[in-house]
């Protein structure tokens, strides 16, 4: 009898396990089948993603590979990494498949907006940092070469560069949904944050200054958006406790006072 009562709650830790396998799959299929569509227009990726640099380059100076591989995967590794940056909808929707079964109706009301909005935030950190961040730390870091030093950057420490601001900017663009998922939980309150706005700005400033190059143009660029985007989530976030305190849905508490009562009862 308790064996079978053991392989019956296998059974379904098993079947968990192979629809992970299985979309952890198609998730790897959806990021190669991109990856050998921009295979070819690798060489053109790069030129696009140096494109900033070179703007601000001295005349007739141009990029240089160290590395005797370099030039040849080094575009394909910044094709792999858009390939990614381009499934992410794909790989967002996999996880989403997969754990909405086990959640309840009003957390699948609050997670798939969630899910959107750190994409689209995660995007709009990205687009920031190429078209608003790299034309001004660029145009700083080569006017500041010393006078008879030629500035030619390799191609892989500049892709290594850039790939380190994007993520940077694209995670620290998703400020507001920290501070929204913080209120959700329970952790803290709207107005606990809010008293505590001092010391999120020098945060700010600090992960400005360890996530960017040592100059105060990006530091600034990142801690002034990071602190923008933290009023925006404490807004929305008080607007998200107010709606949920009034949209009819009993919290936990609520929950199991009803409980007690029905057990009172049966007693």
């Amino acid at each position: 009898m308790n064996q079978n009562k053991s392989e019956e709650a296998e059974q379904p830790f098993i079947s968990h396990l192979i629809e992970l396998r299985n979309r952890l799959l198609k998730v790897i299929l959806c990021v190669l089948v991109v990856f050998l569509g921009l295979a070819a227009y690798a060489n053109q990726i790069y030129s696009i993603l140096a494109g900033p640099l070179m703007k601000h380059m001295p005349k007739n100076s141009t990029m240089i590979a160290i590395d005797v591989a370099s030039p040849f995967f080094t575009p394909f590794k910044l094709a792999l990494v858009v390939a990614v940056f381009i499934s992410v909808p794909f790989i967002l929707y996999q996880f989403w498949a997969f754990v909405a079964p086990g959640l309840y109706k009003r957390e699948r009301r609050m997670i798939l907006p969630l899910l959107i909005a750190s994409t689209l935030l995660f995007y709009l950190g990205v687009a920031f940092a190429y078209f608003v961040v790299f034309p001004l730390v660029f145009g700083f870091l080569t006017a500041a070469a010393p006078v008879g030093v030629a500035v030619m950057t390799d191609i892989t420490k500049y892709l290594d560069f850039v790939l380190t601001l994007f993520f940077a900017f694209g995670i620290c663009f998703e400020v507001p949904i920290f501070t929204i998922v913080l209120v959700w939980s329970g952790l803290v309150t709207p107005a606990a944050l809010a008293e505590k706005r001092p010391y999120v700005i020098v945060a700010a400033f600090i992960i400005g200054m360890l996530l960017t190059p040592p100059d105060a143009i990006s530091q600034t660029l990142l801690a002034i958006p990071m602190w923008m985007l933290f009023e925006a989530g404490l807004l929305c976030s008080r607007l998200f406790v107010r709606k949920e305190s009034s949209d009819g849905y009993p919290d936990e508490a609520e929950l199991e006072t009803g409980l007690n009562k029905i057990e009172h009862k049966k007693n």
